[in-house]
C-alpha cells in the first residue's frame, strides 16, 4: 500500500503534464462516494484555509467594490400614520472575492458554483431606513465565478422609514429613499456602485406588480460620500422610490358624494323663501353631511403633522351647507308675517328695493308684484264688501231714525197735548257707529300691517335672490379651484 502511494507520487514528478492533475488531486483529497464529483472537489479547493472573517484582498490598500441593483416587485403598505413604506424588492450586489478563484480545466470546465453564504465573506451593506424586519425568504447561497465574482441576489420585504406627504390625497405622489451603505467600513475598504446605468434602473418596470393602488413611475439613484466626523469617509447609494396613488376609487366614494350634496344644497334654493320647506330641506342635507363625514372619516389618511386637503374640502362643504341653512333662517325671519312688524327703513327700501334689482339684473320682481298686487286685490274687494254692508246698515238706521223722528214730529204738530218724548233710537245708533268705526280702523289697521309685510317680504325675495348669487358663485369658485389644484398634481 505504502509502495503503490510512493509510485504514484514518483509518477507525478516524472511523467509530463501530471503534475497540475496531482496537485488539484491533493487539494480535494475527496475519496469514496465523492471520488468523482466535481463540485465537491471544488467546493473543498475553494474552502481550504479560506477565512470568511476577512475582507477578501491580498493588497490591504486595494477597496473593494460593491455593484448593487434594485427592482421594486410590489408596493405592499402605505402607512401614512406612522410614516412607513413596505416594499418587495429584488435586490443584488456583486463583488470581486480575490480567494475564490480557480483555473476551469482543472475543475471540467466548471466557470461558476454556488456556495453557502455563511461560509464567504459578505459585505456589510444595509438600508439606513429600516425600521422593522420583514417577512422575507432566506436564500442561503450565493454564486460564484472563477475569476472571483460573488453575486448575492435575494428578495426583500423592506419596511422603512418615508416622510409621506398626504396634503395631495388621492392624487399624492409619494418619493421615499432606500440608502444603502456600509455600517462599519469605510471607503478605503468597501465602495459601492451601479451594476447597471442609472437610466436603466430609472426606467426598469418588467418585474413590477402594477395591478395594485399604487403606480411606480421610476426609481431615482444618487451617489454620495459623505463623513460623520470629518475623518472617515463612507459611501453610499441611495435609491428614491417614486410612487402615485391611483384616485379613482377614492373619486367615486368620496368626491361625488360630497358633489351631489352639494349641487342638492344649491338646487334647494329655488324652493319658495316664505315657506317652511327649504329649511327642512336644508337641515336634511346637513345631517346627510355629517353622516357622510362620519363614514369617510376613516378612509381618509391621518396624521399628527399635517391634513389633506381633501380633508379641507369637506370642512368647507360643511361650513357652506351651515352659510345655506343661515342665509334661509333669515330670509324666511323676514318673509313671516307678523301683525307687529316694524316698517321696513327708507334706506333698505332705496338699497334692496330700488338700487339692488337694476344693478343685478333682478327680473323676478314683476312676479313678486303680480302675486302682491292680487293679493291686495283680495284684500280691496274684501274692505269694500264690508264697508257696503257697514253703509247700507248705517243708511237703513238712519231712515228708520228719520221715519221715526217725522212721524213723533207729526204727532206733536198734530195735538196729542203731550211734550215730544225722547227716543230709546240715538243711543243704538251711537253703539252702532262706534262698532263700525271700530271695525274700520281694523280694517285699516290691517291694511297696513299687510302693506309692511308686503314690503318685507319684497325685501326678502330680492336678498334671497343676492345671497344665492354669492353663495353660487363662492361655490363655483372654489370648486374651479380645488379641481385646478388636484389636475396640476395628478398630471405632474
Amino acid at each position: 500500500m505504502r509502495l503503490s502511494a510512493a509510485g504514484a507520487v514518483l509518477a507525478c514528478l516524472l511523467i509530463p503534464g501530471a503534475s497540475r492533475a496531482c496537485t488539484v488531486k491533493k487539494a480535494g483529497g475527496s475519496t469514496g462516494r465523492f471520488a468523482n464529483a466535481t463540485l465537491v472537489r471544488l467546493s473543498e479547493f475553494l474552502s481550504a484555509g479560506y477565512k470568511k472573517g476577512v475582507r477578501p484582498v491580498k493588497d490591504w490598500r486595494t477597496s473593494t467594490l460593491v455593484a448593487i441593483d434594485l427592482m421594486v416587485y410590489s408596493i405592499l403598505n402605505v402607512d401614512e400614520k406612522n410614516q412607513v413604506l413596505t416594499t418587495y424588492v429584488w435586490y443584488r450586489q456583486m463583488w470581486r472575492d480575490e480567494f475564490l478563484v480557480w483555473n476551469p480545466e482543472d475543475f471540467d470546465e466548471v466557470k461558476q458554483v454556488s456556495l453557502p453564504t455563511a461560509n464567504v465573506w459578505v459585505p456589510d451593506i444595509l438600508i439606513n431606513e429600516f425600521v422593522d424586519v420583514g417577512k422575507s425568504p432566506d436564500i442561503p447561497y450565493v454564486y460564484v465565478t472563477n475569476d472571483g465574482v460573488v453575486r448575492n441576489y435575494k428578495p426583500i420585504q423592506v419596511v422603512t422609514a418615508c416622510t409621506l406627504n398626504i396634503y395631495n390625497f388621492p392624487f399624492d405622489v409619494q418619493k421615499c429613499s432606500l440608502t444603502f451603505q456600509s455600517w462599519l467600513h469605510t471607503i478605503n475598504d468597501i465602495n459601492i456602485t451601479l451594476i447597471r446605468s442609472p437610466e436603466e434602473l430609472r426606467e426598469d418596470k418588467s418585474v413590477f406588480m402594477n395591478q395594485g393602488e399604487w403606480e411606480l413611475l421610476h426609481i431615482l439613484s444618487n451617489y454620495k460620500i459623505f463623513s460623520v466626523d470629518n475623518d472617515d469617509y463612507y459611501a453610499e447609494m441611495k435609491f428614491h422610490v417614486v410612487i402615485r396613488r391611483r384616485p379613482l376609487f377614492y373619486t367615486v366614494n368620496l368626491l361625488l358624494p360630497s358633489i351631489f350634496l352639494m349641487v342638492m344644497d344649491i338646487v334647494g334654493f329655488y324652493l319658495p323663501p316664505d315657506s317652511g320647506e327649504r329649511v327642512s330641506f336644508k337641515i336634511t342635507l346637513l345631517l346627510g353631511y355629517s353622516v357622510f363625514l362620519i363614514i369617510v372619516s376613516d378612509t381618509l389618511p391621518a396624521t399628527a403633522i399635517g391634513t389633506p386637503l381633501i380633508g379641507v374640502y369637506f370642512v368647507v362643504c360643511m361650513a357652506l351647507l351651515v352659510i345655506s341653512l343661515t342665509e334661509t333662517v333669515l330670509i324666511v325671519r323676514l318673509v313671516h308675517k307678523q301683525d307687529l312688524q316694524t316698517p321696513v327703513p327708507h334706506w333698505v327700501k332705496y338699497l334692496v328695493l330700488e338700487r339692488a334689482p337694476v344693478l343685478f339684473c333682478i327680473h323676478q320682481k314683476h312676479r313678486l308684484c303680480s302675486r302682491l298686487s292680487s293679493r291686495a286685490s283680495d284684500l280691496d274687494h274684501h274692505k269694500e264688501n264690508n264697508y257696503g254692508t257697514a253703509r247700507c246698515t248705517l243708511h237703513h238706521t238712519c231712515e228708520m231714525g228719520r221715519s221715526l223722528s217725522q212721524h213723533d214730529r207729526e204727532g206733536g204738530l198734530l195735538g196729542l197735548g203731550r211734550p215730544l218724548a225722547r227716543d230709546a233710537g240715538p243711543p243704538v245708533m251711537d253703539h252702532i257707529l262706534q262698532e263700525v268705526t271700530a271695525i274700520r280702523h281694523f280694517l285699516e289697521k290691517r291694511d297696513r300691517c299687510r302693506e309692511v309685510a308686503k314690503e318685507w317680504l319684497q325685501v326678502g325675495y330680492v336678498l334671497d335672490v343676492l345671497l344665492f348669487r354669492v353663495y353660487l358663485v363662492a361655490v363655483v369658485a372654489y370648486s374651479i379651484t380645488l379641481g385646478t389644484l388636484w389636475s396640476v398634481w395628478q398630471v405632474a
